[in-house]
């Protein structure tokens, strides 16, 4: 029987498919089945053309400033214009550079002397394109000195930052990752900036990776660029669609094992640009070589570091009448192993990403058990006991385990490695009311949901590691949300990227919603989606990886959020489903 003839129609269970169009309308991100804005081509219409005029004979001050904002839309993008409206001296100290103010809406600016302007819905990008958050209130009345010069008012004092739109920022500017490594280099890590759309993608990719790694906190990540490097010119693209990297300043060549570490940022990197077959890099003039002499790299080069997880199977696990089941969705079969052949009393389950070793958190949520999957004569052992509620259990791609147990104090977290437990702490997360725990397959992310008084918030921290990949603990928790949320109440929530998630939440009644968030709380924009049911979701069933469908498992069944078709083969015995990690 053809996969679809398993399926049935869902139309009671999903109301609707709404794109999201919240605050900064049209900003891009990773939606919750494909990775946005990672198959972009090189020479990609903007859509528009903006060239702003400059400054004209006998304006008044509040027009200057005015038309100065105006100038900084321009498209393609560039300041020249908006420079003719600052002084000469202002001019070459100006840095827009620094940061980026996106915001909804902006005053007519008051004054003469001093101009100011006021700025409604404003968020700031730091000088790498990562996003920060929301202006602060203190800093939303933007102020212009003035000065005279020959007669005409000039800008003496502006704001360093490029002041736009939310609007225009979203159609100039697109959502990127820029890949660096854990801090074991094992596996790679990415994180979310915003690059200027157009012709200078790779540019934009290779200068983000030689500024650094994010994160602010040491152990979360770091870099095999050599320090000092900068990409001489720009980066330019053959005839056939190798990216030509020239950088200038290294110290020295690097070794083997870090050019080999370095071509893997590269090239996840540059693979956003599906125009470019392959890459070479030079130092100074000297052509990186790897230990086998090639100098020419292929854009999948260790895509086994991938935290989408490519070594990771796309079958799912569950439990069905109290056993282990796994396979594809539409073919849940009994699994083999301990865990599989007879009913031990479980109620949640965690599988490591190549699916071979499974975690079972006990009926009464005080014990965690761990075996194989498939080997039917493999030991049953008990890693943890004497908890007191214990959360799903989550793998990372180092195979360590996760574990939230909610007890009266608070959360406490631990990680599992080689069955031995060991207590992590996470400011803002650990001692809380948390209900639900998240942590990215490359381990660099723990997301959570806290209940603060009736009102859940879903929080973020970045985990740190030493070398040798022990737990140091967690950056301090950050809130994620929307404008819109309201008095949020969390059902599930998962990975539907590396970088974002989905919370399924309920809107009020007997209504709830599947939403798209992304980890550095920038708005989801038109690529998020968000699913309004008529049922209570009993859990969400996702993978960060583009190509595993997004599911929602209710009282109805197992049903494709995106298509909204219902898998017929998936009953009311199955009480757990998961994709493998988490």
């Amino acid at each position: 029987m053809s996969r679809q003839a398993r399926r049935t129609s869902a139309v009671t269970g999903l109301v609707a498919v709404a794109l999201l169009a919240s605050g900064c309308v049209g900003i891009p991100n990773e939606g919750p089945v494909v990775e946005a804005e990672t198959d972009v081509r090189r020479g990609e219409e903007l859509g528009f053309f903006n060239d702003p005029p400059g400054p004209t004979t006998g304006e008044p001050a509040t027009d200057i400033v005015k038309h100065f904002l105006d100038a900084q839309a321009a498209i393609p993008l560039q300041t020249n214009t908006a420079k003719e409206f600052l002084t000469s001296e202002e001019s070459a100290t100006w840095r827009p550079q620094r940061r980026i103010i996106t915001y909804d809406d902006a005053s007519f600016p008051e004054g003469s002397n001093r101009v100011t302007v006021e700025v409604d819905g404003a968020y700031v990008l730091d000088d790498r394109g990562s996003w920060r958050g929301a202006l602060p209130k203190d800093e939303s009345e933007l102020s212009f000195t003035m000065t005279r010069v020959e007669g005409e008012w000039r800008i003496s004092d502006a704001p360093d930052a490029l002041v736009v739109p939310s609007t225009w920022f979203g159609q100039a500017y697109r959502r990127v990752l820029l890949y660096f490594m854990d801090p074991t280099a094992r596996i790679l890590v990415p994180e979310p900036v915003y690059v200027p759309r157009g012709d200078s993608l790779a540019s934009a990719l290779v200068d983000g990776l030689l500024a650094g790694p994010v994160a602010a906190s040491p152990g979360v990540e770091r870099s095999f660029v050599p320090p000092g490097l900068e990409v001489d010119l720009s980066v330019t693209i053959t005839d056939e669609g190798i990216a030509e990297v020239p950088l200038l300043g290294g110290d020295a060549m690097p070794a083997d094992d870090e050019a080999a570490l370095l071509v893997a940022q590269l090239a996840r990197t540059l693979a956003q640009d599906s125009s470019l077959t392959a890459f070479r890099v030079t130092i100074d003039d000297e052509p990186l070589t790897l230990a086998d002499g090639a100098t020419t790299f292929a854009m999948d080069q260790e895509e086994a570091l991938d935290p989408a997880g490519s070594r990771a199977t796309s079958l799912l696990f569950g439990l069905r009448d109290g056993r282990l089941i796994s396979g594809p969705p539409e073919a849940l079969e009994v699994a083999p192993g301990p865990m599989g052949a007879s009913e031990i009393g479980v109620r949640s389950v965690g599988v490591t990403l190549d699916g071979s070793q499974v975690a079972g958190v006990t009926s009464d949520g005080t014990s965690v058990q761990e075996t194989e999957v498939r080997s039917p004569d493999a030991d049953l052992v008990e890693v943890v006991s004497g908890a007191t509620d214990l959360a799903p259990p989550v793998w990372d791609d180092a195979e360590r385990l996760w574990l939230l147990d909610r007890t009266p104090g608070g959360a406490q977290i631990s990680v599992v490695v080689d069955e031995r437990p060991r207590t992590v702490e996470v400011e803002g997360i650990s001692g809380r009311p948390v209900s639900h725990l998240l942590v990215s397959r490359d381990g660099s992310r723990l997301v959570a949901v806290i209940d603060r008084g009736g009102r859940d918030q879903v929080v973020v921290s970045r985990l740190r590691y030493d070398v040798r990949g022990r737990a140091l603990g967690g950056t301090p928790a950050r809130t994620i949300g929307w404008e819109d949320q309201g008095r949020l109440s969390v059902v599930d929530i998962g990975w539907v990227s590396p970088t974002s998630i989905v919370v399924a939440h309920r809107i009020g009644g007997d209504l709830f919603q599947v939403r798209t968030l992304t980890v550095d709380g920038a708005p989801a924009g038109l690529t998020g989606v968000a699913v309004t049911l008529r049922q209570r979701p009993r859990q969400l069933v996702t993978s960060p990886r583009s190509t595993d469908p997004l599911f929602v498992a209710s009282g109805a069944g197992l049903t494709e959020v995106i298509s909204g078709l219902r898998l017929a083969d998936v009953d009311e015995r199955t009480t757990f489903l998961t994709y493998a990690g988490g």
